[in-house]
């Protein structure tokens, strides 16, 4: 039996992909095993209970296929379900393998950025509802303010091709418009969703002069290297070929579509059946 497997990139959708292009990227030495739960997504609305059974039900699955490290490149599965699973459920069902998620490596880094001492997040109604953004930056800048506005609108632009259109224009100039109303010396904006970076022309277009944009996939890219080259014990248990397979949940000729948007170059997924845990 192989000791090695690829390294699992998780997402309730389409939008991980654009964290797996960062990586690969960076990293195209390792092999890597996408898996997007499109039939249940999205996962923003669903409760911490419901996204924690999700994620982990992926997660195991992942597991199952060999891969020694999974990386939830999903805001509300690594606000809502993370946690849990690092303190909780990997002890018990894998002890020698890694669940990581990307808002701490956001987090960890973005008070460097900021000169005026706030910083506006982007994100879902769920990843703002979770408050991970501000328990989180809390820990490595105390000083640093937190503004956060919720974009629901953002995701339903992008899924139906609509990014470039005029509707995202109104969308994102009444968005950015909010949240520097309530914090007017913001001077660094994070994309808090992994959909957001298909907008970030239009952002650019409505940003004002000198506010930095951050996007996660650069990020959690670069702290994956770090990662792996702090945790050699994992990384030789990561297998290298430079391969991607990807896997859905729902149907492949729809994940397909809009996956080469989301991941840069053709990307020809497989199906996978989920059964939904008995709740």
């Amino acid at each position: 039996m192989s000791t090695t497997g690829p390294i699992g990139i998780f997402d309730s959708g389409y939008g991980g992909l654009t964290v797996l292009r960062s990586i690969v990227e960076k990293l195209p030495e390792y092999d890597y095993l996408y898996l997007g739960d499109s039939a249940r997504s999205p996962y923003g609305n669903r409760s911490f209970e419901t996204v924690y059974h999700y994620t982990l039900q992926c997660v195991k699955w992942f597991f199952d296929q060999g891969c020694p490290l999974v990386i939830l490149a999903c805001n509300t599965a690594s606000a809502k379900a993370l946690r849990t699973i690092q303190q909780h459920d990997l002890p018990a069902i894998a002890p020698d393998k890694r669940v990581l998620g990307v808002i701490r490596p956001t987090t960890e880094i973005i008070g460097k950025y900021s000169e005026t001492g706030m910083v506006g997040v982007l994100a879902t109604n769920g990843t703002v509802a979770s408050g991970s953004y501000p328990i989180e930056i809390e820990k490595f800048y105390p000083g640093l303010k937190v503004v956060q506005e919720a974009c629901p609108m953002w995701v339903p632009l992008v899924e139906n091709n609509e990014y470039k259109g005029k509707g995202a224009d109104y969308f994102i100039r009444k968005n950015l418009e909010n949240v520097f109303e309530k914090g007017p010396d913001i001077d660094v904006i994070l994309l808090a969703c992994t959909h957001y970076p298909l907008l970030r022309e239009k952002i650019e277009e409505y940003l004002p002069v000198g506010v930095k944009l951050l996007s996660q996939g650069e990020i959690v890219a670069d702290s994956l290297a770090e990662y792996l080259g702090r945790h050699p014990e994992i990384e030789s248990r990561c297998s290298r070929g430079g391969h991607n397979r990807f896997f859905t949940t729902d149907s492949t000729a729809d994940f397909d579509s809009h996956a080469t948007l989301f991941f840069g170059r053709p990307v020809q997924s497989e199906h996978l059946d989920l059964e939904i845990p008995g709740k």
